[in-house]
């Protein structure tokens, strides 16, 4: 795994975030900023700092070493008027302001629209929150967990003959940061063409694009009038789509919806006649008979081992592949070859990896820059001196 090293102009080198968020959402919107160069400001709390510095494995803050590496720290006390005023510098030298607090807080901190166009004219202001700054949930608590359920991500995730699933990691705050980071963008660059400067307002709930990624939910529920059952690794649309478990204890994903794969698989299976068997000729017909089709597969994959059944799906073109843990993934020949994984420091001293930035630019990475900082690590460079105030 490669270390850090410096690189050339990045897109973002000049653009300044003040980022007020805490732990998930904010820190994967700027985090994909940081990843890009603009200089991203973290505002803690005194000697507590972001809760994410909290959630840690073996003593190490694990996500804040991974989501806050290429950011900047100052420590403010934000109930002070010492703290709002130093705040207030850095805002005047922002182009966006990141925050999740629940609605009406920036308000109650002096914050409004109308004080923010004073500090900064042409700031872009992304404001987080679980279900939207205005309408019947505002006031709302909304944590991702409670998201995930009223969504119709859990309701979709699983078997149906047992609970419905939450997802294992924080999914709707990061798809949320993912959108924001679109829209800071996507805001900043009409900004930029605007000729009347002026603060834009971004509203940006956890809800509205954890929603919006699970696709045409509400069009099909009113065209067939039936919600789709939780179906475990099957898709409601295509059939076969599933993990088969290999001889050695392993498994394997396929995906073979299209007839000119599922006739190849067939054949190789030892099954050519299949595709006209009324079960499987049609692509409703599979669905509905998807425990026979299932079955089928299972019997052939079930006498291979990992290794056997890999090529087997490679040598004839069939979409498949292993179903890999962390362990896995580690030494993985892709992960290797891409370059996935980057050492950075821990404050003891240690190195672990963490994941690159997930994309190339002119066929390079983005560098880790600098690590994710300690608490209050920047601020003489970011804050005013008390001669400056």
């Amino acid at each position: 795994m490669p270390e850090a090293e410096s690189k050339p102009t990045l897109p973002l080198e000049g653009v300044v975030v003040v980022d007020l968020s805490r732990l998930v959402s904010g820190n994967m919107l700027t985090h994909v900023l940081a990843d890009l160069g603009a200089a991203v400001v973290k505002v803690e709390a005194p000697r507590k700092g972001d809760e994410l510095r909290a959630w840690q494995r073996q003593g190490v803050s694990t996500y804040w070493l991974a989501y806050s590496r290429n950011k900047d720290s100052v420590e403010l006390d934000l109930r002070s008027p010492e703290g709002m005023e130093a705040l207030r510098s850095l805002i005047r030298r922002a182009d966006i302001l990141v925050e999740n607090f629940r609605p009406g807080t920036l308000e109650r901190m002096g914050l409004d629209k109308d004080s923010l166009q004073g500090l900064s004219p042409r700031l872009v202001v992304v404001r987080i929150s679980g279900w939207g700054q205005t309408g019947l949930f505002a006031d709302k608590g909304g944590f991702g967990s409670l998201i995930e359920a009223m969504s119709g991500f859990a309701a979709m995730n699983g078997f149906a003959d047992r609970p419905p699933v939450l997802p294992p990691f924080a999914m709707a705050d990061n798809v949320a940061g993912l959108y924001g980071a679109a829209l800071a963008l996507a805001m900043l660059h009409a900004q930029r063409a605007d000729a009347a400067p002026r603060v834009r307002e971004v509203d940006l709930s956890l809800f509205e694009p954890l929603f919006s990624v699970l696709g045409p939910q509400a069009a099909e529920y009113t065209l067939s009038g039936a919600v789709v059952p939780r179906a475990g690794s099957r898709s409601p649309t295509h059939a076969p789509r599933n993990v088969y478990r290999t001889r050695d204890g392993r498994w394997v994903a396929l995906s073979a919806g299209m007839e000119g794969t599922l006739a190849r698989l067939f054949d190789g299976i030892g099954h050519p006649e299949a595709l006209a068997d009324p079960r499987f000729a049609t692509h409703e017909a599979r669905l509905k008979n998807i425990d026979a089709l299932d079955e089928l597969i299972q019997g052939y994959v079930g006498k291979l081992s990992l290794d056997e059944a890999l090529h087997f799906f490679a040598e004839r073109d069939i979409t498949a592949g292993p179903v890999c843990d962390m362990a896995d993934l580690m030494q993985h020949p892709y992960l290797l070859d891409r370059e996935l994984l980057v050492q950075q420091p821990t404050p003891d001293g240690r190195l672990v990896p963490v994941h690159a930035a997930p994309y190339k630019i002119d066929g390079e990475r983005p560098p880790i820059r600098r690590p994710a900082p300690s608490l209050g690590q920047d601020n003489a460079r970011w804050l005013p001196t008390a001669g400056e105030q």
